[in-house]
């Protein structure tokens, strides 16, 4: 499986039988549904669904339950964060564990979460997936 199509399957959203390249792109442009949000809080804060607020305000969130989409930049930060998860699970093995090193503070992220660092920017993520990487292929990390 692509990991284009395990994010997908982890946000919940059902391709088409053979999507094109930019099926992805053009879906979080148009804008996710709220119920991706959903999905990708539980998956990584079980226990804490505040974590919803980090990705929309409280406020914004009220109005997007009314429309059922977030917006492009709101969709972008959870696509980004549900790629950096799929990874970490990926990698460590299980949700548990994936959501345990998203979670830690990271030596070479200056001690920041990777979930904060990838929720911040895109180059942050790329960022917490080379240290994936370096983990999953046995570089120091």
């Amino acid at each position: 499986m692509s990991a284009g199509v395990a994010v997908a399957e982890f946000l919940g959203l059902r391709a088409e039988k053979r999507p094109g390249p930019l099926w992805m792109a053009e879906t979080i442009a148009r804008g996710l549904p709220v119920a991706a949000l959903d999905r990708v809080v539980t998956m990584i804060s079980p226990d804490d669904q505040a974590l919803r607020f980090r990705f929309v305000p409280r406020a914004t969130l009220a109005r997007r339950m009314r429309t059922k989409k977030l917006s492009a930049e709101e969709s972008a930060r959870l696509a980004r964060v549900a790629s950096v998860f799929v990874l970490a699970r990926e990698v460590w093995g299980s949700d548990a564990e994936a959501r345990a090193f998203l979670t830690r503070g990271h030596p070479l992220l200056e001690d920041r979460s990777p979930l904060d660092v990838a929720m911040a920017t895109e180059i942050g993520a790329r960022l917490v997936e080379t240290i994936l990487g370096r983990l999953q292929y046995g570089t120091a990390a």
